[in-house]
């Protein structure tokens, strides 16, 4: 293949390509329609409302993908009808408006699909408030005109979305399996580093590098199997085609709990090998199954054969006979270690063997339970259920939905009282800025004005530079397919791509000029008043709610611990409920940390004990690790027989059970029932026939045992911490 080939292969399969081209082809085919019929007035509103349609867009089928325009269609002219007939009527207006914004927020509760047809339903209303603002004096008739104009824009966007997905329908499954395995290789290559044999080295700081890394594997695993599902459906029976993405998903589930595995705390292993080579071969071959994960990831993103390669394979067989070394010393201090040590290479065995067989797995599944989990409502009972519980206090929707509300009307208030030209873009920022927490307000915020000043300043630039209409015209579109393509991670960038956007269509309009230093004092008042709400209107401080986060840590782990103990008494099974209950873990593991990381984002005061929290979360990872390693070996062993393990997992459950509802109710963990380093001790006296599962499970289930009572103090300093009095649980 020939380099320009290849670079143009490379940019189609680039993960927003598909999204980037599909906004380029809608916008651009408006712009030459107008072009060729020689009237640019309709642009701004045609841009508009292809941008609120493709806002509303996500991941479907092309059924559900009908579905979902369709409903956005009707959504866009309810709203913008009630924006025509209620704007001259102040009172009545702002009470719809704010309804709408509280009606769509808790549409969140209903899944992705909804919040999002919410949010561009109530951002095509307020484009239809800055049209009738424009157009005060010329009447209704214009103002229906636009928003004619804007349904047109984005009906056109989502026929050409559903075509797009009807066309390329497995395409995302693709895209979402490519970025899992990128994720994967990156977290096995963060694991390695753990095995660098370094005395006094900052082993925290990896382990929080690797939770950072554990939060976003968990994300791509949940995109990757929600793409999976609107595909293949709940039944979850995948033909010869669909087979490749199902055994590549569950390859990557297996992968991660094989990596997440903690066989023995890794400072003794480290002590005690610190003069062998065995923990560099460790990290070497992480280290390379990191990067053929990130290989692979990219061969199934390219759709390009994928080879392991030679030099992995030696890599093993290193390891392999570095270990054998050890074990000829028979140094009896080294055999507890060298099982662990036997129990990494196993993992790392296991996840060679499967990439190498990657390129195989293009064969139906048999005799493996391929149901996946769907969550989402699907039934008007279900949907109605889900808003049942949402329209509550507690409810992290409701609050928001509230706080979004008097933001809007407050908002709305300013614009009346202050009269400033094109007021109506303070509540736009509003919406975009006030998000569910403060923390991410408070980014989002320091994001919106970073990112419109320099949009501002990039936008009077380019008109002065090119005052030409075509060239305004290619940098408008330019700048709306820059915007689409950041506006998930790079914000800032978005921010002033749209900005941009906005201020070169209203230039052809002849007010581009004009409008930039309103568009930067509606900016900072919207920013204000979005960041003064979640401050003040039921701000959900994480401090006040981490004990319940933290509770439902322990909580997945105690079933997920069940889980694995049940397979070892009835043999190995991938079934659906063990894959829930391992996922469940995962996800409440992910909400401590993301809870964790927006807390540093919040006024001190509110914090509560921020140490505490971080210490919980490595003692939780640990706890997840020690579980892992169980899952990962899991095979019927002669554990029903032994008094030992029965007793130790009947502590485990009642320890962990009462820990979980110590924190839930916000008070101290119950004292210990016996004496959980004796019973880890009573564990670690292995007699000699034992077999290598049972020596597994003892092992696992005494370095739980050990770690309880750190896990106990972890729990009652964030409980207790200075801030409990000052802040009670909401």
């Amino acid at each position: 293949m020939r380099p320009t080939e290849r670079l143009l292969n490379q940019l189609w399969a680039h993960e927003k390509a598909s999204y980037g081209l599909r906004v380029f082809i809608a916008l651009s085919t408006l712009m030459a329609v107008c072009w060729y019929r020689g009237d640019l007035q309709p642009l701004p509103s045609l841009f508009l409302g292809t941008i609120a349609s493709a806002v509303a867009e996500t991941d479907d089928n092309g059924w559900g993908r009908s579905k979902s325009v369709l409903l956005s269609l009707l959504c866009f002219v309810a709203a913008a009808a009630a924006v025509i007939h209620l704007f001259n009527w102040p009172l009545p207006f702002v009470a719809a408006l704010a309804l709408a914004a509280f009606a769509s927020t808790l549409l969140g509760a209903l899944g992705e699909r909804y919040a999002s047809i919410g949010q561009a339903t109530v951002t095509l209303a307020i484009y239809t408030m800055i049209a009738m603002d424009q157009h005060r004096d010329a009447g209704t008739d214009t103002a229906w005109r636009d928003v004619a104009q804007m349904l047109a824009g984005a009906a056109w966007y989502g026929a050409l979305s559903i075509l797009w997905t009807v066309m390329f329908a497995n395409r995302p499954v693709r895209e979402r399996l490519a970025r899992l395995f990128g994720e994967l290789g990156r977290y096995l290559q963060l694991k390695a580093d753990l095995f660098e044999p370094v005395r006094h080295g900052d082993l925290e700081a990896r382990r929080l590098a690797l939770a950072e890394q554990n939060v976003r594997v968990v994300e791509a695993l949940n995109a990757a199997k929600a793409a999976i599902l609107s595909r293949f459906g709940r039944s979850g029976r995948p033909g010869v085609q669909s087979g490749l993405y199902f055994r590549l998903y569950y390859m990557a589930q297996d992968f991660h709990e094989r990596a997440s595995s903690s066989h023995y705390p890794y400072e003794a292993l480290s002590e005690a090998f610190f003069h062998s080579d065995v923990l560099y071969r460790c990290r070497r071959l992480l280290s390379l199954q990191g990067g053929a994960c990130m290989t692979l990831g990219e061969a199934i993103r390219l759709r390009q054969p994928f080879d392991y390669g030679e030099r992995n394979r030696q890599a093993g067989q290193d390891l392999e006979h570095s270990l054998q070394y050890l074990r000829d010393q028979h140094n009896p201090h080294w055999q507890r270690l060298l099982g662990s040590l036997q129990l990494l290479a196993a993992n790392l065995s296991s996840i060679a063997r499967q990439l190498s067989e990657a390129s195989l797995a293009d064969t139906p599944l048999e005799g493996i339970d391929t149901r996946l989990r769907d969550s989402s409502p699907h039934t008007l009972r279900e949907m109605a259920t889900r808003l049942r519980q949402a329209l509550t206090p507690g409810s992290l929707l409701f609050r928001h939905g509230v706080r979004i509300a008097v933001a809007l009307i407050i908002g709305y208030a300013v614009l009346k009282l202050v009269h400033p030209s094109n007021g109506y873009w303070i509540l736009l920022t509003v919406v975009f800025v006030c998000r569910p927490n403060f923390g991410a307000t408070r980014l989002r915020l320091v994001q919106r004005i970073g990112g419109t000043l320099f949009g501002l300043g990039a936008t009077w630039a380019l008109m002065q530079l090119f005052p030409g209409t075509t060239l305004q015209l290619l940098l408008a579109l330019a700048a709306a397919l820059l915007f689409f393509v950041t506006r998930t991670d790079r914000y800032v960038i978005a921010t002033a791509a749209i900005t941009t956007m906005a201020l070169l269509c209203f230039n052809l309009l002849g007010d581009g000029f004009v409008l930039i230093w309103p568009r930067l004092l509606d900016t900072l008042i919207g920013c204000a008043i979005a960041a003064a709400a979640s401050l003040l209107i039921l701000p959900d401080w994480q401090g006040r709610r981490l004990h319940r986060v933290m509770a439902q840590v322990v909580a997945t782990s105690t079933r997920y611990l069940d889980e694995v103990l049940g397979q070892y008494r009835s043999g190995m099974r991938d079934d659906l409920p063990y894959r829930i209950a391992r996922r469940d873990m995962h996800n409440a593991d992910v909400a401590l940390s993301v809870a964790l990381s927006n807390m540093l984002r919040e006024p001190g005061y509110a914090r509560g004990n921020l140490d505490a929290g971080f210490r919980f979360l490595a003692l939780s990872n640990t706890l997840l690790g020690y579980l892992s390693a169980l899952g990962a070996h899991r095979a019927q062993a002669a554990v029903s027989d032994d008094p030992r393990v029965a007793h130790a997992w009947q502590c485990l459950q009642q320890a962990l059970a009462g820990l979980s509802t110590a924190l839930a109710e916000r008070r101290s963990a119950p004292a210990a029932e016996v004496d959980e380093i004796a019973l880890a001790d009573a564990l670690e006296q292995l007699p000699e026939d034992i077999d290598d599962k049972s020596r597994l499970v003892r092992t696992q289930l005494a370095l739980i045992l050990r770690l309880l009572p750190r896990l106990r103090a972890a729990a009652d300093e964030a409980v207790g911490g200075p801030a409990q009095a000052a802040a009670p649980a909401a």
